[in-house]
């Protein structure tokens, strides 16, 4: 059989396959229309690498059963949500903290779309250096009695990630149990036998959606973005420095690396440790954890900072950060202030955007110089032109990488997390975020962004109107791929 004959019969099944895979997005996966044209382009103009493409990248997570922990029961925490769901409806909830009741709306809306629980007797530390986060958190470490749980997107085995497992060893040594969580998508150079010595100590350690076969891993997309730690129940910690030495400012790409992370201590530890559990029992196939007293003690009251833990991923039906997001920007009167590494925002998100600042609220958004992902930096570069146009003010952050997601209104509401702003972390990762009702920690949130200000270059809008023919072309290659980024 000549080759010409092998092609006469490989194009019609590459075409059948083409035209199964658009019947399959258009009519099962019911995507967004932008994102349904993006991958039927893509399986137009490179069918073959179009289809592999959307075996990896494309396709929607079955959903059902995929977190499921009865402890739930156990806690209390269902007859919480209900009540509090009940009494902020009724409007005879106790608001014990200041400026909280003006945001019941909002309290109200995660507890109803993510049953987040709202704690008011939180203390909160901001921790926007990585050298003095880990050196605080490695202090903790050493103080853990009972247990350590940890979890984050990527951690390297570098001069830091070591100095993380050998003060886990210790621990596990010492009686401590130790649990470690890493996404194999973020920790890619990273497997399970790296630990030997941790699980010899008796630590225990998972991988969230490992791959099925060596090198090839169907969900690419759908990757465990949360950093949680959780420690004896009574500390704990949330934001966006994972396990590196970049994160420490050593890698001379990125340079000094500028994050934001929470230590809390309070109630609001019972949900992030609730979320740890939920997340190791789906990666765990056999040691899976119940509910026991030593993970949930009893805890005395810290501070007066009112929070809500508040997760979304593409489990669910709603994208709860997102809509957060959008809350809180609905409901500012001054000012929006947003820290992002990625500003690629779906069509609901940037008109909130333009809304706010069409209205006269002082909108400030700042992105990082130096690019981490090429396209998803120059999908940025363009969606904040659009801003400019309606007078928001950019920053571009020049003294290294910033990689901080935080958001704050009016020195009253603010959140910090995971979440960045594009459609990966609204709805393909599995995110978590802290939404914080407090105006002393929304006002250290505002001044730590004003001082970054004097490390940014400001983006004008004429400064945007005179860029390159170059750069406009790579706006618009990269913003045609923003779909499916």
């Amino acid at each position: 059989m000549s080759i010409f004959t092998d092609v006469e019969y490989l194009v019609p099944i590459i075409l059948f396959i083409n035209i199964l895979s658009a019947m399959t997005i258009i009519f099962l996966e019911r995507k967004d229309a932008t994102s349904t044209w993006a991958w039927i382009l893509v399986l137009f103009f490179l069918p073959l690498a179009g289809f592999i493409l959307y075996l990896l990248l494309g396709r929607q997570l079955r959903k059902k059963h995929l977190f499921r922990w009865e402890g739930r029961k156990d806690i209390g925490i269902d007859t919480l949500i209900n009540y509090q769901k009940e009494t902020i409806h009724d409007d005879t909830f106790e608001f014990r903290i200041e400026n909280a009741e003006n945001y019941k709306e909002m309290i109200y809306m995660h507890l109803k779309t993510n049953n987040a629980v709202l704690t008011q007797d939180n203390h909160i530390t901001i921790l926007d250096d990585g050298a003095d986060k880990f050196e605080q958190l490695l202090k903790d470490i050493d103080a853990a009695k009972d247990h350590i749980h940890i979890q984050y997107y990527i951690f390297r085995l570098d001069d830091l990630g070591t100095r993380i497992v050998n003060a886990l060893i210790k621990k596990a040594k010492q009686g401590v149990k130790v649990r470690l969580l890493y996404d194999e998508m973020g920790s890619r150079n990273v497997k399970k036998r790296h630990f030997k010595n941790l699980l010899s100590a008796g630590g225990e350690v998972e991988v969230f959606f490992p791959s099925i076969l060596p090198l090839l891993n169907p969900r690419l997309n759908f990757r465990n973005h949360r950093k949680i730690v959780v420690i004896d129940g009574r500390i704990g910690y949330i934001g966006g420095f994972n396990v590196g030495d970049e994160y420490l400012g050593l890698q001379k790409k990125f340079g000094y690396w500028r994050d934001t992370h929470l230590r809390i201590e309070g109630s609001a530890v019972h949900p992030l440790q609730t979320r740890f559990l939920l997340d190791w029992n789906q990666a765990c196939a056999q040691q899976k954890m119940g509910y026991s007293d030593r993970y949930f003690p009893a805890i005395p009251k810290k501070g007066n900072v009112g929070l809500q833990i508040v997760s979304s991923g593409p489990d669910s039906d709603w994208e709860q950060i997102k809509i957060g997001y959008l809350k809180l920007i609905n409901m500012a009167k001054k000012y929006i202030y947003i820290q992002t590494p990625y500003f690629i925002p779906d069509v609901s998100f940037l008109d909130a955007i333009k809304i706010a600042t069409l209205s006269g609220i002082d909108v400030r958004i700042m992105i990082p110089n130096k690019p981490d992902h090429m396209f998803v930096y120059w999908a940025t570069y363009s969606y904040v032109g659009q801003l400019l146009r309606a007078g928001a003010k950019v920053y571009i952050y020049e003294k290294g990488f910033i990689h901080a997601k935080a958001i704050i209104i009016d020195d009253e509401a603010s959140t910090v997390g995971t979440a960045n702003l594009d459609v990966r972390s609204f709805s393909l990762n599995f995110e978590v975020n802290a939404f914080i009702y407090d105006s002393t920690i929304s006002h250290q949130l505002a001044e730590i962004f004003e001082k970054d200000i004097f490390d940014c270059t400001e983006l004008t809008w004429e400064m945007y109107k005179n860029r390159s023919s170059l750069i406009k072309f790579k706006e618009s290659i990269s913003r045609l791929l923003t779909p499916i980024l």
